[in-house]
């Protein structure tokens, strides 16, 4: 087995452990000349962060601007609650001619994340998660759903019918997509390709979690992203190196149907039943839809069959903190951990 395996101690079971960004502390020589602007803003179901270092403030803040109108295309396109987009457009009436390129590409990549994972990550998974929210919903009955409403509502997940030929798509009869686990990602990449496109050399987006850096933070010096545990402020269970790379977590932490039955917001598409063995994964690449699509994938896969994935994959290292608390890491993923000890949280 090519991954390590080390024991961490965590207060709680469910452990919130959310993406946090260190900011550089600009020297007093270098603030004349070099800055990093920032803004935040409430986005595809999340919280976005855009910042960028440069020495000229209204060409930071112009292609900050231009970045967010990246961001808010891809969620004006791949919405699920916004019943004019063309994602909502295809679950209504089960087909899409001339569809736009962007979710042709995206539902294309995603079924090659389905290949890859076993069926382990699947977008037509949106009836199935319907399913168990409406069970823990206002005027559900607070219980699982029984194992014949599992199986029938299974008939309607299988990514391999879902066709594309040219611009038009069309699904079976029943089917329906979210493109939730990726289209988050496909928007932070959106949103770097417009910065470097505008001649942004160094800054980062982060939208809730699923994170791209490029460039250093000052000279010689990679952004640092931390996983932390908010029961101790300011305290990262790990600390990554990030410099042209993207980062992305999927976990049990962050959001449940309901809080009582603490189900799972990820399933698993091959079984009905929410994915629970894991407590949290990070996946470290080059692209940040890649990043998010294979860390969904690897929780819902598990410890063992995640991280054969992972080590099959080029260019691709995981973290992964099982349900026992232990940290186990893929055979690289140590090269992206920082070795600063006195790190200051923005």
């Amino acid at each position: 087995m090519k991954y390590k395996t080390v024991a961490v101690v965590l207060i709680a079971v469910f452990t919130v452990l959310l993406m946090i960004n260190y900011l550089p502390e600009i020297a007093e020589n270098e603030a004349e000349t070099e800055q990093i602007y920032s803004t935040t803003r409430s986005l595809m179901d999340t919280t976005v962060t855009i910042s960028v270092l440069s020495s000229n403030e209204t060409k930071a803040q112009e292609s900050i601007e231009k970045a967010f109108e990246r961001i808010e295309y891809v969620d004006g396109l791949m919405s699920s609650y916004d019943n004019s987009s063309e994602l909502s457009i295809l679950n209504e009436q089960g087909y899409l001619n001339e569809a736009n390129l962007d979710i042709i590409y995206v539902i294309n990549r995603s079924k090659s994340y389905s290949e890859s994972s076993q069926g382990a990550f699947d977008i037509s998974i949106l009836p199935l998660l319907d399913l168990w929210r409406s069970k823990f919903s206002p005027g559900g009955t607070y219980e699982a759903p029984t194992p014949e409403e599992i199986n029938e509502t299974l008939e309607l997940v299988n990514y391999s019918a879902i066709h594309v030929e040219g611009s038009n798509v069309s699904l079976d009869e029943g089917m329906m997509l979210t493109l939730g686990g990726v289209a988050k990602g496909y928007a932070v990449d959106l949103a770097i390709e417009s910065l470097t496109d505008d001649g942004i050399k160094a800054g980062f987006v982060n939208a809730g979690g699923d994170g791209r850096y490029i460039g250093y933070k000052e000279q010689g010096v990679p952004w640092k992203v931390g996983l932390q545990n908010p029961d101790k402020a300011g305290e990262a269970v790990v600390v990554m190196d990030m410099e042209d790379k993207a980062v992305a977590t999927s976990g049990n932490y962050e959001r449940y149907f309901n809080d009582a039955a603490k189900v799972s917001h990820i399933s698993d598409p091959r079984t009905g039943y929410p994915a629970q063995d894991l407590i949290s994964v990070t996946v470290i690449t080059e692209s940040t839809m890649d990043a998010d699509a294979f860390a969904t994938a690897v929780f819902v896969m598990g410890e063992e069959d995640g991280m054969e994935m992972i080590e099959e994959l080029d260019g691709v290292e995981c973290l992964i903190i099982t349900s026992d608390k232990r940290l186990v890491r893929s055979s690289e993923f140590a090269e992206y951990e920082s070795i600063s000890e006195n790190i200051t949280q923005e």
